[in-house]
């Protein structure tokens, strides 16, 4: 059983990672900075199309960098090193759930923390999440190995590995590394009364590695140009700003962005832990029913709510509020599932067995909804491969719910193996079709072709925007940033003044699904800002319900177009 859940979620991995584009958003972004790191001189600062990135630092591009220079700037290459990130994820929170909690349950904590709908999407895009995630996953291992060691032998190479691995989820994503793992030492310390943990030398010793590690990189952006403001954006800007407002330029001001609202998190949890979210609330119950419980390895339980609930509880203070923010907070979640299918083993009580079947029913409206998907987006060969896998999911769903009174061990797998055959069937084909909503390479080269030996002016363009033209039409073009006001048509009209043989790029509104009862498409007309800065529109490119971009010229005459 093992090889085939191993199987299943490598499949499912694969098909996410390696079986579709770049899409919006985040990921051309992304994409252009790794395809920039495997060329460019410097690798201390990242670059978007040319110019520095600060938000995160580098070692994720140069990670991404090494496939892209090998075998081009696909997607699949790009996102090669999540397959690494995948298996380091696991890998963590496996081993951590079988030191407290046994074999069965490393099974069960790798296969949550792989499926968790949020894990899952981590896993696949490409950004700076993915390592960051398998770094913490690391670090809480090391950080259980520590901290419960019998020698200090242990405890020095538990808390060394925390150490290692924090120092490289920083230079994936900044401090955003260290916030579970240090407020989970800090909170099992109070919990179980062991403050002098806290003044333990072991537990600091390894931070000479991990400034080492971090100092280096430092020291490199700091001797480059602009070195120093470089690193304000790094730690002040980005780090302190997604927290709160601080002075700055209104592009660096990211607290404005993503703002957060009282209980987002608590909110949307329930999405984010999908399909097991019913798993994890069981497995709370059962843990609160056996609070008192004096048996030793109810420390698994504490060590699962230390690594979740204060992350939580610090995330839903901040200015700035994402889902993905969340992520590494995930591994404590799939700890408290593994506990809670460790101790279901000799018996379900009837909530345990409502929870398995509740399961299923979720698993089994995933299904309704990827058949929908699929039939709306497949066709053929491929709508065959989407129907086996809806069908292996609904009989595998149907097994689970069977099983889930006297068989809870295969209620469970055959879960897990449901909803990887969504994962591997309907959605690899869903991917085909939204494919070709995301294809911004095809736009990008399209532009390429059409103003070929003539400037390239591109108009308050968005990250995405510089992404695909830098990485598939030109790497040198000249840029009018927003906002769109009198003062920037101002500006639009001198650079057209200066380059009248150049072409304009704009990015225009998505236009809306035709309806299947329009008898004709409706005409989009162009923006009045086209004609007071004296442009023309003479070419349009579209994706279907994706983006739409207008070419423009130097001219007065303005037309409608479709």
């Amino acid at each position: 059983m093992t090889g085939w859940l191993a199987a299943a979620l490598l499949l499912s991995w694969c098909i996410g990672m390696f079986g579709r584009g770049f899409w919006t958003p985040d990921e051309p972004r992304e994409a252009d900075i790794a395809w920039r790191m495997s060329w460019q001189a410097d690798k201390a600062v990242p670059l978007l199309a040319g110019e520095a990135f600060c938000e995160k630092p580098p070692l994720t591009y140069w990670l991404a960098a090494v496939p892209m220079k090998i075998f081009g700037n696909q997607a699949w290459s790009a996102r090669l090193p999540n397959l690494l990130y995948a298996l380091m994820s696991a890998l963590g929170v496996g081993l951590l759930a079988a030191r407290g909690a046994g074999r069965f349950a490393g099974l069960v904590a790798a296969a949550a923390m792989s499926t968790f709908l949020l894990s899952y999407q981590v896993a696949i895009w490409l950004a700076t999440d993915a390592p960051l995630l398998a770094a913490v996953s690391i670090a809480l291992l090391g950080a259980h190995i520590g901290f419960y060691a019998d020698s200090r032998a242990e405890r020095v190479r538990g808390y060394l590995l925390m150490h290692v691995a924090l120092g490289l989820g920083f230079l994936c994503k900044n401090a955003a590394a260290w916030m579970v793992p240090a407020l989970a030492i800090v909170t099992l310390s109070i919990w179980e009364g062991r403050w002098r943990e806290l003044l333990r030398w072991e537990l600091y010793i390894g931070l000479l590695v991990q400034a080492a590690m971090i100092l280096s990189w430092v020291w490199f952006v700091y001797h480059g140009n602009d070195g120093p403001e470089h690193l304000k954006v790094f730690f002040w800007n980005n780090l302190v700003g997604r927290f709160a407002a601080v002075d700055a330029p209104p592009e660096l001001q990211y607290a404005s962005a993503h703002r957060n609202s009282p209980g987002k998190y608590l909110i949307e949890l329930p999405m984010y832990l999908f399909p097991w979210t019913l798993l994890v609330i069981a497995a709370a119950r059962r843990a609160w029913r056996q609070r008192r419980s004096l048996q030793h390895d109810y420390r698994t339980v504490r060590f699962a709510l230390a690594a979740s609930l204060p992350s939580l509880l610090v995330l839903s203070l901040a200015a700035t509020a994402r889902n993905i923010y969340l992520a590494p907070a995930l591994p404590g979640f799939a700890l408290l599932i593994a506990w809670w299918a460790r101790e279901i083993l000799p018996g379900p009580d009837l909530w345990d067995v409502r929870a398995l079947r509740g399961t299923a029913i979720l698993v089994f409206i995933a299904a309704a909804a990827f058949a929908v998907a699929a039939g709306l987006t497949a066709a053929d060969l491929y709508l065959s491969i989407a129907l086996i896998g809806l069908l292996g999911a609904v009989i595998l769903t149907g097994l689970a719910w069977a099983a889930a009174g006297k068989q809870v061990v295969h209620a469970q797998w055959a879960l897990l193996l449901a909803y990887c055959a969504l994962l591997i069937g309907p959605a690899s084909q869903v991917y085909r079709r939204v494919d070709t909503w995301q294809d911004l390479a095809k736009i990008s080269r399209g532009v390429q072709i059409d103003t070929a030996g003539k400037p390239l002016v591109l108009l308050a363009p968005d990250e995405t925007t510089r992404a695909i033209i830098d990485m598939y039409a030109r790497t040198s073009v000249v840029r009018v940033d927003g906002p769109i006001d009198a003062a920037w048509i101002d500006r639009v009209r001198s650079v057209s003044k200066t380059a009248p043989d150049g072409f304009f790029l704009a990015l225009l509104p998505t236009q809306a699904p035709q309806l299947p009862w329009r008898a004709k498409p409706r005409e989009m007309a162009a923006p009045a800002w086209f004609q007071a800065a004296n442009l023309q529109w003479i070419e349009s490119y579209s994706l279907p319900y994706g983006r739409r971009y207008a070419l423009l010229v130097s001219g007065a005459d303005q037309t409608a177009i479709q």
